[in-house]
C-alpha cells in the first residue's frame, strides 16, 4: 500500500476543506495538548492520505517545500472514487477550485482534478489501475 502525506500551513483548514469539499473521512486526527493538530489520517475508497503541520526544523520537514514555494504542485495525488460525477458535484457545490473538468478519459472512466487552498493537486475518477485494461 502506498500512503501519499504532505505538509499544511493551516491543518485546521485543510482537514475542514479535504473532509468537506472533498469527501474523506477521519480516520486518526492527533492533537497536542493546546489542541494543535500534529498528525492526520484521512481515508477515502480504502486508500489514505496523511498530513501534517509544516515543520522546518524537522529533519523530515527540511526536505519538503509548500506548492507556493516550488512554484507549483510537483505530484498529485489521485484518488478512486464509485461515483466521480456525484464527488466532482461535491466539490463544485463546495466552491473548490476545479482545474480541469470532469471528462472521459482515453484509458478509462471519468475524472477531474482540483487544488486545495495550499496548492495540493488531487484528481478524482473511476478508473482503477487494477481493473482489466486488456493487456
Amino acid at each position: 500500500m502506498i500512503v501519499p502525506a504532505t505538509r499544511y500551513r493551516d491543518c485546521d483548514a485543510a482537514l475542514a476543506f479535504l473532509t468537506g469539499a472533498l469527501g474523506f473521512a477521519e480516520h486518526a486526527v492527533y492533537r497536542d495538548a493546546d489542541g494543535k493538530i500534529m498528525h492526520v489520517e484521512l481515508s477515502q475508497g480504502g486508500g489514505f492520505f496523511m498530513f501534517g503541520p509544516e515543520h522546518r526544523d524537522s529533519p523530515f520537514g527540511r526536505h519538503m517545500r509548500s506548492p507556493a514555494e516550488a512554484g507549483g504542485e510537483t505530484t498529485s495525488v489521485y484518488v478512486c472514487v464509485t461515483n466521480v460525477a456525484g464527488h466532482f458535484a461535491r466539490a463544485v457545490a463546495a466552491g473548490a477550485e476545479i482545474l480541469m473538468p470532469l471528462e472521459e478519459q482515453p484509458y478509462g472512466g471519468q475524472s477531474y482534478s482540483v487544488r486545495d487552498p495550499e496548492g495540493h493537486l488531487f484528481t478524482f475518477g473511476e478508473y482503477h489501475p487494477e481493473g482489466d485494461h486488456g493487456g
